[in-house]
């Protein structure tokens, strides 16, 4: 969780505190929320009960919980946030560096997908839309979103040991497939060297949130013209402070 943050309305500074500490602790007693948050005691009751009373927590047996109030505030949070207003700003920056076409990907279920496109102003495009699944082992924004899933995950997503192969370059095995996930862990950055498509190269990285999971990840794709072997480590350290900047937007 975030650290402790002091604000010019201590009730508010408390509840938060309380409410961060039972998310790691929960079922905590009233002693140990008093003791181990180091707060007056008269006050904290008072405050404990005014939570409960609002649904905020939830009291069992002298023992306190987060409510079912911040399971309603969480899930109508998340109906009204859209990554996308967001992620808006950094992807128009990463393309006047790069002038590329740059893309928002997340993964849907069992494909990833992109959710934003951005076109580069330069006479060749790349034909892909808002909405176009990709595959898991041989796209860049694939790549990015798989290589930090636990490995479970990905044995539920990739389940054979032969990858279907789209060029020349396909990674055609899990098993190098899997090589590859931790070379791209060491590295922050996937380079997807025409894999998916002839002649389409792509640089992606990912998005994490706050308890450092992917969510979601960032590409610029272009053709062998656009995007020179001499401009991958400049593009590659781009695309990764893009992701850097909606990560933090996402904290």
């Amino acid at each position: 969780m975030s650290q402790d943050i002091t604000t010019s309305v201590p009730a508010l500074d408390k509840t938060v505190k309380i409410c961060n500490y039972l998310f790691n602790t929960p079922g905590a007693t009233f002693s140990q929320i008093q003791q181990d948050l180091a707060l007056p005691k008269s006050s904290t009751s008072s405050l404990l009960n005014a939570l409960v009373e609002h649904h905020l927590l939830r009291l069992e047996k002298g023992r306190f919980f987060l409510g079912l109030k911040l399971y309603e505030w969480g899930n109508r949070s998340l109906e009204q946030f859209d990554i996308r207003n967001v992620a808006l700003p950094v992807l128009e920056k990463l393309r006047e560096q790069t002038d590329l076409t740059c893309h928002l990907g997340i993964l849907d279920e069992v494909a990833p997908i992109y959710l934003m496109k951005l076109e580069n102003t330069q006479p060749i495009g790349i034909r892909t839309w808002v909405g176009k699944k990709l595959p898991m082992h041989s796209s860049g924004v694939g790549k990015a979103l798989c290589a930090w899933l636990p490995q479970d995950k990905m044995d539920e997503l990739l389940p054979d040991e032969q990858l279907p192969q789209y060029t020349e370059t396909t990674i055609t095995s899990k098993k190098a497939l899997l090589k590859e996930f931790a070379r791209i862990r060491e590295q922050g950055w996937v380079f997807d060297n025409a894999e998916d498509s002839p002649g389409i190269y792509c640089i992606a990285a990912p998005v994490f949130n706050r308890n450092h999971e992917v969510i979601a990840a960032i590409s610029i794709s272009g053709v062998e013209l656009q995007m020179p072997k001499e401009c991958i480590p400049q593009y590659s350290q781009w695309v990764r402070e893009a992701c850097q900047a909606l990560s933090a937007k996402l904290v």
